[in-house]
């Protein structure tokens, strides 16, 4: 039975998640702000987060901040506000993924599903590295290289990277990239990719060497060669 951490400082969110989560067959247990759910990591190791973005005492982007430091534990997080900018501060701050309240029990138990899923397919991949182009990864230590200079990633840059890997020089769908890192599409998956890939581009490309190319209205193809332009 996987364990569920769900930080809302609302508790009829509490109520309603738990019960559904429950019902579900996780094993849930909560905690009101981003302190004592931060506690509650450390006591009890969950298997995913679910957190609210605004809370007092510590909010949710602090929260994640600090168990992204030491820990790969995937983490939803809630919020009223859909602002990209927003967004690209969560999805820095290590989260997995961006769910806009209001929203509904099935969508988040799909992505619930998937990002478990994606834990244990992770744990089960007999890849040890994989090396394409200018690029390196290291799966044991989740680490990444470009051009021999070490790039430090969110899980969720790393594994739109590695699926871009998996399929060099060529155009992948928005919903195929979608699928791959969150396991679900929807309206929402497809805003938090695109902030996704501009946060992996700020990482792997500079003004002199672009790897990313959009193909509009189609999707994305990662050239594991850098090519020189100005950006």
């Amino acid at each position: 039975m996987s364990r569920i951490l769900i930080v809302d400082d609302e508790p009829q969110i509490l109520r309603m998640l738990r019960a559904s989560l429950t019902v579900n067959g996780y094993e849930v247990v909560s905690a009101k702000n981003g302190l004592e759910g931060f506690t509650a990591f450390e006591q009890l190791q969950p298997d995913l987060i679910i957190t609210d973005m605004s809370m007092p005492v510590m909010d949710g982007l602090s929260l994640t901040r600090e168990i992204r430091r030491i820990s790969k534990v995937p983490i939803i997080v809630l919020s009223v506000r859909n602002m990209e900018p927003l967004k690209v501060d969560a999805l820095d701050a290590g989260a997995d993924d961006y769910v806009t309240k209001p929203f509904t029990m099935p969508e988040l138990l799909a992505r619930v599903r998937a990002h478990l899923r994606r834990v244990s397919d992770a744990e089960n991949e007999p890849e040890d590295a994989l090396q394409e182009g200018d690029f390196s990864m290291d799966f044991r230590t989740r680490t990444v290289s470009v051009r021999q200079n070490s790039v430090h990633l969110t899980p969720k840059e790393f594994d739109l990277l590695h699926f871009f890997l998996k399929s060099p020089d060529r155009v992948l769908t928005h919903r195929s990239l979608a699928e791959a890192v969150w396991g679900t599409v929807n309206d929402g998956q497809t805003e938090n990719l695109r902030v996704l890939v501009a946060q992996l581009r700020r990482k792997i490309e500079d003004k002199d060497l672009r790897y990313i190319v959009s193909e509009p209205w189609v999707g994305y193809a990662l050239k594991v060669t850098g090519a020189k332009t100005s950006l």
